[in-house]
């Protein structure tokens, strides 16, 4: 928050107490002795911790001041419009932004915008309401209305985009491990079958005398047979589900 600065206008005392000593504070409307101050933000630029203060004084008899002895009817619809032109350039953002890093960047900076926007529109409805005979205040209040909702259904739907690339990503990911985690059981189901056929062939292929060369032919169908009937057997237990835990029984009541 910037420091307070006396202004070049002259402020009765009972408003003149109503202000702190280091800074003009949060928006507000300050109402005495037929005086106004609308005390406003100007739109946060980055992280929003730095506010800008643009103080505005309705005199009784009408006339608006800005800082000082400013005319303050335009310096208060260029705040507004200043509003309006960062709501344009987030919109233009949010509609280029093509991925998540770049919809994050929009939604830092436009969280403390909203924000601002909507003290602001309080501010203005509770001056419209001190004084409802000024146009320039309703009016304001209108613009603000529509200023402060255009950049909150902008934040939603930032919020939405980015939730969205999230959870697509996500499910993305999902989707690849799932097909990964089939592959490699499909391969441990073919290596349970085939490993012990394997392992007999392995055996019965080394060059060593074992006395079975001289066996008729149906011994060999018989070894090949037993062979897959284990790759069987081994593919089962690889398919087979882990056990659960057992459940915790209840303990017994004591007796007292």
């Amino acid at each position: 928050m910037t420091r307070r600065i006396d202004y070049d206008w002259e402020l009765p005392p009972e408003l003149q107490q109503r202000l702190g000593t280091s800074s003009y504070g949060a928006q507000r409307v300050l109402h005495e002795a037929g005086h106004l101050m609308v005390i406003l933000h100007e739109p946060p630029a980055g992280t929003g911790a730095e506010r800008k203060n643009a103080v505005f004084l309705r005199k009784p008899d009408g006339a608006w001041l800005h800082k000082g002895s400013n005319p303050g009817e335009r310096a208060l619809q260029k705040l507004l419009e200043s509003y309006r032109a960062a709501l344009s350039a987030f919109e233009i953002r949010h509609e280029a932004a093509d991925n998540s890093e770049a919809l994050f960047q929009i939604l830092g900076p436009l969280i403390p915008l909203s924000r601002a926007a909507s003290n602001m529109q309080t501010a203005l409805q509770a001056a419209r309401e001190a004084v409802p005979e000024d146009a320039l205040i309703t009016d304001m209040r209108d613009r603000a209305v529509e200023i402060a909702r255009g950049i909150e259904l902008l934040l939603a739907d930032t919020r939405m985009s980015l939730d969205y690339r999230l959870a697509h990503a996500a499910e993305q990911q999902a989707h690849a491990a799932m097909e990964v985690s089939r592959a490699q059981h499909k391969l441990n189901t073919i290596a349970a079958l085939t490993f012990p056929l394997m392992a007999i062939g392995a055996a019965f292929g080394m060059n060593l005398h074992s006395g079975m060369e001289s066996l008729p032919g149906w011994v060999y169908w018989a070894i090949f047979g037993a062979g897959l009937f284990m790759g069987l057997l081994l593919r089962g237990w690889v398919k087979a589900p882990e056990p659960l835990p057992p459940a915790a029984k209840p303990g017994l009541p004591r007796k007292k």
